[in-house]
């Protein structure tokens, strides 16, 4: 049993930060239902290639961007933009614990489908909304994505080489990482709002913002920025606070080094047989170190450049100073460690047999993650879900998929 079980989620979002969060939420042990367009569905089920193969090679036409997100749920075609469509959905939501949807700000109010109607049917039900820039504010009304709001919040402004470097301008994150951060701060909401449930006995309207999300998750830069009043700069990958704290040559690529305190500074220059750098007064604290960043940077590249990455990081971790090499995914998934945390697992999919995922980083010792299904296939499960939960016999659903409601 997983630590969520009992709970049922009733998901109307697609593409990233709803599924992701759904897909927690199924990982944890409750019943994710995914409620999807007829005959197209997620929008990310067409965002290839590359594309699922099955065991001969032929391509399944399940696209790997789908296959991230959406395990531990179940697929049902409703088309609620019908009334029977809407009855359906509202029927479903009467006996669901949660409902996420990612519709724009309002979307869902011309389908009797917002948080007020379906309320008014479960005043337990938690409805989660996610969208680019929340339910209130002057851009409610707007799209929001990803990379755009990357640059909006303030993130690309940090991301990318200095100013003065070749190479210089905003960079986005190789990831979405602002619509993974919201569906892991939706997670929470929501769990949250179950907690809170068992005292009130009511649910509640959680409004999610990609915008709230990436300016929240500025962090350091952000206070940084605020204590200031001054908006920090591109550094590439070095870090604005402390130092040695980046990447660095090596003999055959490169390695990253984070150098935390100034005990490590002193190891890390021992090791380098630059052991008089830790005593120079421009280096012996972090502070210093930051102050005279542009010195002691070149400095230490004209030493690393002489071992191998290989060799750098053997020794420098028995001396015990943080260091690591750059690793493309390849060697992510052959790196003993992410091996011995059982990182990549293979779950039974129905078109191509074993389908590789990317475990859940949850580790809980009593209710442990439980890999209950595979990414399903578009509507795979719409029979069975409108027979056990809705009581509707075949010839009812017959009815229904002949007028595309299903």
């Amino acid at each position: 049993m997983g630590a969520l079980s009992g709970i049922r989620v009733l998901d109307l979002s697609r593409v990233l930060a709803g599924p992701w969060a759904g897909q927690i939420l199924g990982d944890l042990g409750a019943r994710v239902i995914k409620v999807e367009k007829p005959g197209s569905g997620d929008d990310t089920r067409a965002w290839g290639p590359p594309y699922l193969k099955d065991a001969e090679g032929r391509n399944t036409g399940e696209a790997a961007y789908y296959l991230s997100a959406n395990r531990n749920k179940e697929s049902v075609t409703i088309d609620f933009t019908k009334p029977e469509g809407q009855r359906l959905v509202r029927e479903l939501a009467l006996g669901s614990d949660v409902l996420i949807e990612n519709y724009k700000a309002g979307g869902l109010a011309a389908y009797g489908l917002d948080y007020a109607s379906l309320k008014a049917l479960n005043p337990r039900l938690i409805y989660c909304s996610i969208t680019g820039f929340g339910q209130t504010g002057p851009y409610a009304r707007r799209a929001g994505y990803d990379f755009l709001v990357q640059g909006l919040g303030g993130l690309m402004s940090m991301t990318g080489r200095a100013d003065a470097e070749a190479g210089a301008g905003p960079v986005k994150v190789g990831v979405a990482l602002t619509d993974i951060l919201t569906g892991l701060y939706s997670s929470v909401a929501i769990l949250s709002a179950l907690q809170a449930r068992h005292a009130s006995s009511e649910g509640q309207h959680i409004d999610m913002a990609l915008l709230d999300v990436q300016v929240a998750c500025l962090a350091n830069q952000a206070m940084n920025y605020l204590t200031t009043g001054v908006a920090p700069k591109r550094l590439g990958n070095a870090h604005p606070n402390i130092v040695p704290y980046q990447d660095f040559p090596t003999a055959d690529g490169d390695m990253i080094l984070t150098v935390g305190n100034d005990s490590q500074f002193r190891k890390f220059c021992q090791v380098a047989g630059c052991g008089e750098w830790a005593d120079d007064p421009r280096f012996s604290t972090n502070s210093a170190r930051v102050a005279n960043r542009a010195t002691l940077v070149p400095m230490i590249r004209q030493v690393t450049v002489f071992k191998s990455t290989a060799e750098w990081v053997a020794t420098l971790e028995a001396a015990g100073v943080p260091c690591g090499p750059v690793n493309d995914l390849a060697q992510v998934f052959a790196d003993p460690q992410v091996q011995a945390r059982g990182l990549a697992i293979n779950l039974e999919h129905a078109l191509a047999g074993a389908l590789p995922q990317v475990a859940s980083p949850i580790r809980l010792s009593d209710t442990p993650v439980q890999y209950r299904h595979a990414p399903p296939l578009l509507g795979e499960h719409t029979q069975a879900i409108l027979s056990e939960l809705l009581g509707l016999d075949t010839g009812r659903m017959a009815e229904l998929r002949a007028g595309g409601v299903i």
